[in-house]
């Protein structure tokens, strides 16, 4: 049986105040097995200005057989981390912070934290999000009128996605904005309510990253009235639309780049990193010369870009277009060039200007690694991030299957893509490692910043999950999506089952029409039911989060509140559990809310849970019970 340990999370059962002000005093709480220790004292240790600061914990009371401790903590800094310090009888001390319980000292970085900035808008927690990549959603019957671009390579919608450049990038379907208003009752079925465009502004591309104006909508997509359609209609059935912007980069057509090539004494010349006299060499993003980096040490490209209410960042939040935010691509790399560091001043001036502008916007980056470091609360709110939760999914739950691809340049290979890490193929990892991982890489980001990160099985710049998904592993991969903490995301064409070995080949045009087919009805209804578990569940957005059992086949976990519990399995091969008495409080009135397993309670109080694999089930249980 797992032993019952203390617990403490960033969540209102322990955290009086998710959003406070410098210098306001917090209540936080430690909840502590009855009869653990037995315990002298408990308290919490700070660090603010880094130098400790200490404060007593007073036994609140105790309820289902836990005991609830609280302290106070003073907000001295933006970002204010804690920890709690428990005091043996015997002698014993344990250190506690978001890895878990310790016996030695612990890192500052792995502390909970309080966050002094602004919070995010409320809905941002409620989100299940739908991306869209526009050239292959759907082409409504203005798509027919637009011509060719020159730098297209013309596509039928039922025609394969050609993998090998040029291509990748020039492949050209000619979907448009007013496709994705005929099929936004299709994201009302499904039940999402947050969408998530890739590029719409003018591009020699599919995809649009090599922005050449980002003052107007792509007129291939139905120009900036399209935008102001899409965003209505969205509106109207209670979605919120954000869009993409390149804050690393343009693209060499830019009207800003152009200004300045081989143009010395530009006003625009600043904007980049040209490396001669004659501006005709420059820095690129990981050295493609079609995306020139941006210079943020430029006032004027922040005044343009970012800064105040006529700026790019701005325009596109405010009427006629009300977006509801900005995803960043390549925000990870935004502002930095070997010993130049201006990320902080961008992500902070970004989202200075979306307060000013609208405070109910969000701003999400894409930092595809370990994102910790950018991710303290002081600009962005979340993050497309996959170490912590989409590449061990991938490790644990898929199953390659050698079946041969190729690459850009035309090579065949049959060793899997996997985030395009060289590392021989596709890690296969354990349960355990998996639960190990997601808290390896959410320790050092505060809790209400990890609420806003990005849950994806997949996005437009990875394969699809479902290509090496093994067998019966689908239901488990979108159930932890929807029910560990985070926004669930939806790559457009997941819920058809499409599958595809990399990020270009992932973009497939939609099967519009293949609904009532058997495995896209199935499909479609699993997500249509996961997603309804989340809408229908609010502790799946903010509750805490408590793992109750972890082991090398599945895992059990509980999302918490004062209002409802969610008991959650999750198990890749046959699963039996049993949780002691007083894990899981309330369990003898569980309901099941999804999947086929077993849930019983013993004499002694401890409960039974049991699946044939792969499984993923959860029920509902009463809520939390706080002296």
């Amino acid at each position: 049986m797992t032993p019952l340990i203390p617990h403490h999370d960033g969540s209102p059962l322990y955290v009086s105040n998710l959003a406070p002000e410098l210098g306001e005093t917090v209540t936080v709480r430690l909840r502590v097995p009855s009869g653990y220790g037995p315990l002298s004292a408990v308290r919490t240790r700070s660090n603010p200005d880094h130098e400790p600061e200490w404060t007593d914990a007073e036994l609140l009371g105790s309820a289902d057989g836990w005991d609830w401790w609280e302290a106070p903590v003073t907000v001295r800094n933006r970002r204010h981390g804690y920890r709690w310090l428990l005091v043996h009888e015997d002698g014993t001390i344990e250190w506690f912070n978001q890895t878990g319980l310790h016996r030695i000292e612990t890192l500052d970085a792995e502390d909970f934290a309080l966050v002094a900035h602004p919070a995010p808008p409320a809905w941002l927690f409620d989100s299940v999000m739908y991306q869209i990549f526009p050239d292959r959603f759907a082409r409504s019957a203005q798509a027919d009128r637009h011509p060719t671009p020159d730098w297209a390579i013309p596509a039928a919608w039922d025609d394969p996605v050609d993998p090998v450049l040029p291509g990748r990038s020039q492949q050209f379907y000619g979907g448009d904005l007013d496709g994705i208003v005929e099929h936004l009752d299709h994201l009302v079925h499904l039940g999402v309510n947050l969408l998530y465009l890739t590029p719409v502004f003018p591009a020699a591309s599919n995809h649009r990253y090599d922005a050449s104006s980002f003052d107007r909508v792509d007129p291939l997509l139905g120009g900036d009235e399209a935008l102001v359609r899409l965003v209505k209609a969205a509106h109207a059935r209670g979605i919120r639309v954000i869009g993409d912007l390149t804050s690393n980069h343009s693209g060499d057509r830019h009207e800003w780049f152009q200004a300045a090539y081989g143009h010395p004494g530009a006003p625009e010349e600043d904007f980049y990193y040209f490396l001669n006299d004659d501006n005709t060499e420059y820095e690129s993003w990981l050295g493609t010369p079609t995306l020139p980096k941006f210079n943020w040490a430029s006032e004027e490209l922040r005044r343009r870009f970012i800064a105040g209410p006529d700026s790019v960042v701005a325009k596109w939040l405010k009427p006629p277009f009300n977006t509801d935010g900005w995803r960043i691509d390549v925000a990870n790399m935004t502002g930095r060039l070997g010993d130049i560091d201006l990320n902080a001043e961008v992500r902070q001036l970004l989202r200075r200007t979306m307060e000013e502008i609208n405070p109910d916007t969000i701003l999400l980056a894409e930092s595809t690694n370990d994102a910790a470091s950018d991710l303290q609360g002081d600009g962005w709110h979340g993050a497309m991030t996959y170490p912590s939760f989409t590449r061990p999914l991938w490790g644990w739950l898929c199953e390659p299957s050698g079946e041969p691809y190729l690459t850009a340049e035309g090579e065949l290979r049959t060793e899997p893509w996997f985030f395009g890490q060289p590392i021989g193929g596709m890690p296969r990892y354990t349960a355990k490692q998996f639960a190990d991982a997601v808290v390896r890489f959410t320790a050092s980001i505060p809790w209400r910043v990890r609420l806003g990160n990005m849950q994806a099985l997949d996005t437009h710049d990875t394969g699809r999950f479902a290509t090496h998904a093994a067998p019966g592993t689908v239901p488990v991969a979108v159930g932890l999506s929807v029910t560990l903490p985070g926004v669930p995301v939806l790559f457009a064409g997941d819920e058809f089952g499409l599958t595809g070995v990399d990020g270009e080949m992932s973009r497939t045009p939609m099967p519009w029409g293949t609904e009532d087919e058997p495995d896209a009805a199935a499909r479609l209804a699993l997500y249509r039911d996961l997603i309804r578990l989340r809408r229908e569940h609010p502790v799946l957005g903010t509750g805490g989060l408590r793992w109750v059992h972890v082991d090398d086949e599945g895992l059990v976990f509980v999302r918490e509140s004062e209002e409802e519990t969610v008991l959650v399995l999750a198990s890749r091969g046959d699963v039996g559990v049993s949780l002691p008495a007083g894990v899981v409080p309330g369990a003898a009135y569980a309901e099941v809310l999804f999947g086929d397993a077993t849930l019983a309670v013993a004499d002694d109080g401890s409960v039974l849970l049991s699946a044939e694999g792969p499984a993923f089930a959860a029920w509902a249980l009463p809520g939390v019970a706080v002296p």
